[in-house]
């Protein structure tokens, strides 16, 4: 891993020595010169969009699994870049309740080892707290043990917190929600009617996968879609969103830096 890391550095470094890599590398610093650091999210999700037709543009002759090695790749370049200019929380979307019924495709068994190696390679940062966002029981055991045992090993860190919204889907979380509200108040021995009586947001937001967070201030949607197909519904309410044509792995430093750019330039205003 750490022979990898190097070479993919110095090949960094090689292509930043081209001409048009040192135009690039010139242009990143501009916009990081013009961000206003004390207008940063604090929290950033992403619904990584495009790695199937990533793979079918770029790698015609591999199956569509050459897209999610691609998407995984660049979620944790991503995650890096979330860490650089000092952000607390990131959510990466890697599979929705949606995408589970695919479970009969020969993709499918390929992309969740993809995801467990993923979320088994974040969690060997230094500082990073690694979080799954979902509802794991809908997975194989050998996949959400694989998750769980993971991210339990940086339980202790404090760094910056990473959910991995893996088997995630907003009516899902909301369900779960109000299943685990409800049977909080009955070990409490409040009747129903009682809760229907007291029931507040705030009761309801302690139940959710994110409890305990800030809710995203900026949401990033990848590959030309503008749609939010449930992701964190509740949490959503007045996050300000990027949309960005390039599909997924194809995702730049730039981008994200622009991304970053447009939502220190928005005025935001929480619905008032």
């Amino acid at each position: 891993m750490v022979v990898v890391a190097h070479r993919e550095g110095f090949r960094d470094w090689i292509d930043r020595l081209h001409p048009a890599g040192l135009l690039y590398s010139t242009y990143e610093q501009r916009l990081i010169a013009e961000l206003d650091k004390s207008r940063l999210p604090k929290h950033v999700a992403v619904l990584a969009d495009g790695n199937r037709r990533w793979a079918r543009l770029n790698a015609p002759e591999e199956t569509l699994v050459a897209g999610y090695r691609a998407g995984a790749a660049k979620l944790k370049e991503f995650a890096r870049w979330c860490d650089e200019v000092g952000l607390a929380f990131v959510t990466l979307w890697v599979l929705s309740t949606d995408n589970l019924r695919r479970e009969n495709d020969e993709e499918f068994g390929p992309l969740l080892e993809v995801i467990a190696s993923l979320v088994e390679e974040l969690c060997q940062v230094d500082d990073w707290q690694i979080r799954t966002v979902g509802a794991l029981d809908l997975l194989p055991d050998e996949v959400s043990d694989r998750l769980r045992t993971a991210c339990a090993t940086t339980e202790a860190k404090r760094g910056m917190i990473v959910n991995i919204a893996v088997s995630y889907g907003g009516r899902h979380e909301l369900r779960d929600a109000f299943r685990s509200l409800l049977a909080a108040e009955s070990e409490k021995g409040t009747t129903l009617a009682e809760l229907a009586m007291t029931l507040e947001i705030d009761n309801i937001a302690d139940h959710l996968y994110t409890a305990g967070q800030p809710d995203p201030d900026l949401i990033i949607r990848t590959s030309g879609e503008q749609r939010l197909s449930g992701f964190l519904l509740w949490q959503s309410a007045h996050s300000e969103y990027y949309f960005c044509e390039a599909l997924w792995p194809d995702f730049r430093r730039v981008d994200f830096l622009r991304a970053l750019r447009a939502y220190g330039q928005r005025e935001r205003r929480f619905g008032r």
